[in-house]
């Protein structure tokens, strides 16, 4: 039932509690159980980092001149992230709420420089490779402009020269990654750097998860190509804060290679009744609470914790792909530069991953599935180094449970992300996701469950073919993708 605000308020004590039992079924990031959305680097880090957040969570960044400390923060945050990247002085940039607010503006800054440079474009683009982060379509959506995909290469990098055929005169930004968060590759940073300076075009490169761990894991010996403002083309980076910087959520970063860049970023309005308006970024108000976290993180940090954190989570990496490397019936997705890995069964093996994802989510494990191929994603931090084995152990044994039941490939989980990555009419994927949205964010605020996709008269488009035909939509869907990839178009473009 929906609440209403209670009549009396409750205490202090009740209050507590109540947040308590509600973060009771959360996944369990202290413990290593999740692979991804939090960050962790242990309980003495994490208090101190509430403890920063909570002194500045009344404060507002909205106004710097109210709250100077606010913006000497910022300033100090975007400066270290800015020296750590290899940017000279000119280097210049803000904080933002997240990787996706920074290639937001990324997007936005490309595409308002190129009005007031290129005037005559009318409908400008944006090339990439089609493992770019999901946020640079979002971006092209909001802001009006085109998203061209490149090719893969066999190594899962950017293919270099299918991205220098998809440039044109209305390219307005050339994005990349480092590394790309589907299976944790660095893209051919300077390669595209040169293509970039060649065309004269903007060359943003998303390095929202390897920001704060790139650095050091160059630092600690390991072979990393150059990626950051060393490469003469790179005109912007996004790095987060709240991920490899082990700062609270809601901070990253947005750098430019200087201040003609960063300028048409900034939104100026002189006209409103409420006076003169100016915004360095999407939000007005802003959290100091997420600055002054991010802030404390890095120089409690220091160099020394990041690389002995970075150390850690490169073992445990490592540590990981030997594991899966000797499971005969699994095989790791591309060569991981860093601490992304990237999974999948084997096709002679005949199993299927969604189910064994399945049984390791019965072994309490948050599980991330992918698609274009399925595949599971682990994003492995410091946090992981003693839990590695216990994961092993549980996907071996996981291996041989799945061989001796096949029949839980057409049942539960498993049917419904298989029949989500196989449907190659993405409309009945997209139809089905927005009943799940429309429940989650409707009046009764609907727990977010797959199962939700059937129940009632608007069962959903595809959970009625998982029911009705089971493993035989899944064969038939495998054919047709076989058909399609037979055909594919040279010019490959990521599904809308």
């Amino acid at each position: 039932m929906p609440l209403t605000i209670p009549s009396r308020g409750l205490g202090e004590n009740e209050v507590l509690r109540a947040l308590d039992e509600l973060k009771r079924d959360d996944a369990d990031y202290e413990q290593g159980r999740t692979f991804s959305l939090v960050y962790y680097a242990g309980p003495e880090h994490q208090r101190l980092i509430e403890k920063a957040y909570t002194k500045f969570a009344a404060t507002n960044a909205l106004n710097p001149m109210a709250f100077s400390s606010l913006r000497r923060m910022e300033a100090e945050v975007v400066r270290m992230t800015a020296d750590m990247l290899h940017g000279d002085r000119k280097v210049v940039g803000t904080m933002t709420s997240g990787g996706t607010e920074s290639i937001l503006l990324s997007v936005k800054t490309a595409r308002d420089r190129a009005r007031a440079l290129k005037p005559k474009i009318v409908k400008p683009n944006i090339v990439a490779p089609e493992t770019i982060h999901v946020a640079f379509d979002k971006a092209a959506q909001y802001f009006g402009l085109e998203m061209r995909y490149a090719r893969l290469d066999g190594d899962l990098r950017a293919d270099v020269k299918d991205m220098a055929s998809l440039v044109d005169a209305s390219t307005v930004l050339i994005a990349a990654s480092a590394p790309q968060y589907p299976h944790g590759v660095v893209d051919p940073i300077e390669e595209i750097g040169a293509l970039a300076e060649r065309k004269k075009i903007a060359f943003h490169v998303d390095a929202c998860v390897g920001g704060f761990l790139l650095p050091w894991v160059e630092r600690l010996g390991y072979p990393i190509p150059p990626w950051d403002f060393r490469v003469p083309g790179v005109t912007s980076i996004s790095a987060d804060v709240h991920k490899y910087g082990f700062a609270s959520k809601g901070a990253s970063t947005i750098l430019y290679r200087d201040m003609e860049l960063l300028r048409h970023q900034f939104f100026v309005s002189t006209d409103w009744p409420g006076g003169i308006y100016a915004s360095p970024s999407i939000p007005g108000t802003r959290s100091g609470g997420a600055i002054a976290a991010a802030w404390a993180s890095l120089v409690a940090m220091g160099e020394s914790g990041f690389l002995d954190h970075t150390r850690r989570a490169m073992n445990a990496t490592r540590a990981l792909i030997a594991g899966i490397e000797q499971i005969p019936e699994l095989e790791v997705m591309g060569r991981p530069d860093a601490t992304i890995v990237a999974w999948r069964t084997r096709k002679s093996s005949g199993l299927d991953v969604y189910t064994l994802a399945d049984r390791l989510e019965d072994r309490d494990w948050n599980i991330d599935r992918q698609q274009n191929p399925p595949c599971i994603h682990c994003t492995v931090t410091s946090n992981h180094e003693g839990v590695v084995e216990e994961y092993l152990r549980d996907l071996r044994e996981g291996v041989q449970f799945v061989k001796s039941h096949p029949e839980l490939q057409s049942r539960g989980n498993a049917a419904m992300y298989g029949m989500m990555a196989k449907v190659p009419f993405r409309g009945m994927v997209k139809k089905s996701v927005l009943e799940v949205m429309e429940k989650m964010y409707g009046p009764d605020a609907a727990r977010p469950d797959l199962d939700m996709l059937g129940g009632g008269e608007d069962e959903g488009v595809v959970m009625k073919l998982v029911k009705s035909y089971g493993d035989r939509a899944l064969g038939v869907l495998d054919r047709l993708n076989d058909v399609r990839d037979r055909f594919r178009l040279t010019k490959k473009r990521r599904t809308q």
